[in-house]
């Protein structure tokens, strides 16, 4: 590929600090975060995505207050989003503002040689929550070696905390604030690819780390990094790899800009959003566990995914459920995988939620089944992750209904010589369990799930059996 790259010199207008922003009113509106805070590299714990997003904002708001303050202050909700204020369980906020604290980090520039010096202290200096009038405030401090440069930088990238908000990974957040401070140059540094892991990862080096080969660096952070900030921002990013011998050495990244337009900034930056986070922390699953189940289905699957988990809890039949875990990527598993953000935009656009009800039949009767045979997979799952003898006392719960309604004798001989899987037996099983589990009438979609079907399936394409091998999805 032949592009035309400008040397690697810092340019004016994104590296010195020196614009009046009451000129440029937009510019209260982006974080500026100082270069030396880009390629963070943790030494004692993991960084995650929402603790590394919840840093962003309140930066953002100390520059706000101004380096005149020792210590900053704001509403709680301000930060995040998704937690009970009503009630004194903030484990979750007080989790990521302990990590802040007491993770040590080294602050580097992601160029040798940019940056003024070298930094190593731990995120905040100090956090504290409280409650006064009936609202939770944050407080919290920088380190006195880094305050000057975090608050009023020299040497900075501007970044939108709003494209941040809708990054999913870490490494996606961390990737587009380093092309971001490097896409007028259009290029970023060249460096040793175990110097780009645990900048891109948040994960400190180990010796488990010092194992790890390019080409698993590459499958599970590098391409999936590359793909969320190409389809999300409007940088177009490309891994460039070079090689020492026959193996890959150092890489860095080539940035272009998509023809795009620009956000509107005409308000502060939105809360980090933890709700989802919170919910799966009240089920037994840490944040830790759910963030690559929410990477590899999407935030809508895991969402419905955590609803059916609430279910089966709340109803210990016919036992209690023993691993919620595995009971949940049991449910992903056999969720239909996200739908791509062009199909669900056109069919926004395409004005469908105003004529649910005009669509024509044989599409709708299509999408009903395509979401029914999904919910039947869940509930299918959900026996299936049940104990073999929970599984039999099922069967014989099933066996004394079938009887009591007098169903067909055939039936009633197939579950007993085969089991509940047996094809004439499986839809009594699904609906007798999911009755009892999920209540009457989960297996009837809302409009609104229809139109989801629809954004994933696509409005287009001909009627046919979903279950058919020649089905065609979108």
């Amino acid at each position: 590929m032949a592009r035309k790259l400008a040397s690697p010199t810092l340019s004016s207008s994104d590296s010195r600090g020196e614009l009046d922003r009451g000129e440029r009113p937009e510019e209260s509106l982006l974080l500026r975060k100082a270069v030396n805070t880009l390629a963070i590299v943790p030494k004692s714990a993991r960084i995650t995505t929402l603790g590394r997003k919840s840093y962003n904002v309140l930066l953002y708001q100390a520059q706000e207050q101004g380096l005149e303050k020792d210590v900053f202050r704001t509403p709680l909700d301000t930060v995040v989003k998704g937690l009970d204020f009503d009630s004194n369980d903030h484990a979750l906020i007080k989790k990521h503002l302990r990590a802040m604290v007491s993770t040590t980090v080294e602050w580097q520039s992601p160029t040798s040689g940019e940056g003024a010096s070298w930094n190593v202290s731990g995120l905040l200096a100090h956090a504290k929550l409280s409650k006064e009038r009936g609202q939770v405030w944050v407080e919290w401090s920088y380190a006195v070696n880094l305050k000057q440069e975090l608050l009023e930088p020299t040497v900075f990238a501007r970044l939108r905390l709003e494209v941040i908000s809708q990054l999913r990974t870490h490494a996606g957040v961390v990737l587009y604030e380093i092309c971001t401070r490097y896409k007028d140059i259009g290029r970023t540094a060249r460096q040793p690819w175990r110097w780009w892991y645990p900048v891109l990862s948040g994960n400190p080096t180990s010796e488990k780390t010092e194992r790890l080969e390019y080409r698993i660096f590459k499958r599970d952070t590098l391409k999936p990094a590359i793909a969320e900030v190409n389809s999300i921002t409007d940088l177009d990013i490309e891994l460039v790899e070079h090689k020492q011998g026959r193996f890959v050495d150092e890489i860095q990244f080539y940035i272009g800009l998509k023809k795009q337009t620009n956000l509107a900034l005409t308000r502060p930056p939105r809360p980090v959003d933890v709700g989802l986070v919170t919910r799966a922390a009240k089920l037994g699953i840490p944040e830790e566990t759910l963030e690559p189940l929410w990477v590899a289905h999407g935030e809508a699957a895991v969402h419905q995914a955590l609803e059916a988990l609430e279910r089966r809890m709340a109803n210990p039949f016919p036992e209690a459920l023993r691993d919620p875990l595995r009971y949940l990527k049991a449910l992903l598993a056999n969720a239909a995988p996200p739908a791509s953000a062009a199909t669900a935009t056109s069919t926004i656009d395409g004005g469908l939620p105003t004529a649910a009800r005009e669509l024509p039949s044989a599409r709708k009767a299509r999408w009903q089944a395509e979401w029914t045979r999904r919910e039947h997979d869940r509930c299918a799952a959900a026996i299936n992750a049940l104990s073999e003898e929970a599984q039999r006392e099922l069967e014989t719960q099933l066996l004394e209904s079938l009887r009591a309604r007098d169903a067909h004798p055939s039936i009633i001989k197939r579950l007993g010589a085969s089991g509940w899987q047996h094809p004439m037996v499986r839809q009594e099983m699904l609906k007798f369990f999911g009755d009892a589990s999920f209540g009457a009438g989960w297996d009837k979609p809302t409009a609104e799930q229809l139109l989801e079907i629809a954004s994933q399936i696509g409005v287009d394409q001909e009627a046919g059996d979903p279950a058919d091998p020649g089905y065609r999805r979108s």
